[in-house]
């Protein structure tokens, strides 16, 4: 079984209705919701970030800034935002020390650029930054931005990064089909994100998102 977690974002941004939609889930066995440091407010993180938990959810923030100084200020709020996880990143060794083992981090392997973001390099080079930023003290898994990346073979991609991986690997961006979550469970990864795929209405139970949730759940079982 691969896990799915629900992204409150769309086009790298959260949502700004993100605690009507986080309502609209009750009930539909969801386990993990994440939202983007880019499109609210640290309060109204926060905010979205307890409500989910008061349902029992894990939450992620996934740290998608494009400068040094806008990631390290998202790193340092997600202590007081409150979530369970931090996903993305750039800088794997500073952002360890600055979440200090507080939270599972699982920051981005190869070289990731631009908003949205997009994955570059070799399968032989993500692979090698897979193995060493899950080395370093701090770091429990990795983002990996498998459909972000133009030229390679997506499943092979996901499958060396898994195995060169020492944590847990979710797979983030452009998901858009019960295909790609097939792929990505034959690869071994222990979970990936969607977002905009479900705010366009583009996966089965649309345009309802909670139908479309648990759609997306009945496929991972």
């Amino acid at each position: 079984m691969i896990n799915f977690v629900f992204m409150l974002t769309h086009n790298d941004a959260t949502v700004p209705d993100a605690l009507d939609v986080l309502e609209q889930l009750r009930g539909t066995g969801l386990r993990y919701v994440g939202f983007k440091d880019v499109g609210a407010t640290v309060p109204r993180l926060t905010e979205v970030c307890a409500a989910a938990h008061a349902q029992g959810l894990e939450v992620m923030l996934e740290v998608v800034s494009t400068s040094a100084e806008d990631e390290r200020r998202s790193l340092e709020a997600a202590g007081p935002i409150g979530v369970d996880w931090v996903l993305g990143g750039t800088d794997a060794a500073s952002g360890a020390k600055l979440l200090g083992g507080n939270v599972r981090y699982c920051p981005f392997p190869g070289r990731v650029v631009g908003h949205p973001s997009v994955l570059e390099g070799t399968i032989e080079e993500i692979a090698e930054d897979a193995r060493r930023i899950t080395a370093l003290d701090g770091v429990d898994g990795l983002d990996l931005l498998a459909y972000r990346h133009a030229t390679v073979d997506v499943e092979e991609l996901a499958r060396a990064v898994v195995e060169a991986s020492a944590g847990p690997v979710i797979a983030a961006g452009s998901v858009t089909s019960f295909a790609q979550i097939e792929a990505l469970s034959r690869a071994g990864a222990w979970g990936f994100t969607i977002g905009s795929a479900i705010f366009e209405g583009k996966l089965p139970g649309a345009p309802d998102v909670a139908a479309q949730v648990r759609a997306v759940l009945a496929a991972c079982a």
